[in-house]
């Protein structure tokens, strides 16, 4: 049998961790602990931890180290076999485990994600992750069940295991010799693809990342960084930039990353035109952030170079400009865009 530590990172998020933990401790599994990566909570977090769950391990750190560092600073505390990075705003189903457990059968899967519906429209695939995660040879990310905004309802259309780019880090299982040979979650990301860009290390380095559909749980989201706000925007467009320099092959960042480069444009003078101008800075931002840490991030991509198996681009990307496919030729979801 698979084991399982769970890592929740929290700060001052008491509320949630009395609304969602209780689920998170009634897994129906023999064999898995769950940590709390405490970012200098305030808010009574590990009093009420304490009192209500002592079995629950705590990681209490001195520093709000966000999502990438609480994680990372959470691993010298789990003893299990493989990881599971859980928001602190997910329920899960009490066989959830049971059924993401059945992807690590197979040694070449270095990572899987369950389905991700809506807490708040359980009948919803959710946004930050929902049926499992692609991008597109530009580097755009959606999902199965999400394009851009578009949230389709869950009607099984996507109950099929199947082999994805990305698994989300609303709910990502990962084996933890994979994940510290890797270096873990890169802390420059701060928030956002964080994932997405872990996922496409280990894809570069042979594995698959597996979607686990029997393995449910419901997020709540958007509690980190609103939706359309301009520094979810920055972050957006910032980190993208970095994954994209990090994971490209060489034949992409010649032939692929100049054109995402002026489509970042066309979006940031599409948002000035509209009446957005914060949204206009916050991409130009991003671009002067991604130009003053060239070297640096060069410098990572040269390490990966080391331990990089796979010469092409992964097979689960896909072949198509997503933004082309959705905004002009309006395909919406999809199964409209694999066709």
């Amino acid at each position: 049998m698979k084991s399982f530590s769970v890592i929740i990172v929290t700060w001052n998020g008491l509320h949630h961790l009395k609304e969602f933990l209780p689920s998170v401790v009634h897994t129906n599994y023999a064999d898995f602990e769950i940590i709390i990566a405490d970012n200098a909570s305030t808010d009574g977090s590990q009093e009420w931890l304490k009192e209500t769950y002592p079995d629950v391990t705590i990681a209490q750190f001195d520093n709000n180290y966000g999502y990438c560092g609480g994680n990372n600073r959470a691993l010298p505390f789990a003893t299990k076999e493989i990881l599971v990075f859980l928001n602190n705003d997910v329920r899960v189903t009490p066989d959830w485990l049971t059924h993401l457990a059945l992807s690590f059968d197979d040694e070449n899967v270095a990572a899987a994600q369950p389905k991700i519906l809506s807490h708040r429209e359980p009948k919803k695939l959710e946004y930050a992750g929902a049926a499992g995660g692609f991008i597109d040879k530009y580097g755009y990310p959606f999902c199965r069940g999400r394009v851009f905004d578009h949230v389709e309802t869950d009607n099984g259309q996507y109950d099929d295991k199947i082999e994805i780019f990305w698994a989300t880090g609303a709910a990502l299982a990962i084996r933890k010799d994979l994940f510290l040979f890797s270096g873990g979650f890169d802390e420059d990301f701060e928030f956002h693809m964080e994932e997405i860009d872990l996922c496409w290390r280990m894809l570069n380095e042979g594995y698959v990342i597996r979607y686990a559909p029997e393995s449910i749980v419901y997020h709540l989201g958007g509690g980190s960084l609103p939706m359309g706000s301009p520094r979810k925007v920055y972050y957006n467009f910032r980190n993208s930039l970095i994954m994209l320099w990090k994971n490209y092959t060489f034949k992409a960042l010649i032939f692929r990353f100049p054109i995402r480069f002026v489509l970042d444009v066309v979006a940031a003078y599409k948002a000035l035109l509209t009446g957005k101008p914060k949204e206009f800075f916050a991409i130009a931002r991003a671009h002067l952030y991604f130009f003053f840490k060239f070297f640096s991030i060069y410098s990572k991509r040269r390490s990966l170079k080391k331990h990089k198996t796979l010469r092409s681009s992964p097979s689960t990307m896909m072949p198509i400009n997503l933004v082309v496919s959705h905004f002009i030729k309006g395909k919406k979801v999809f199964g409209d865009l694999s066709k």
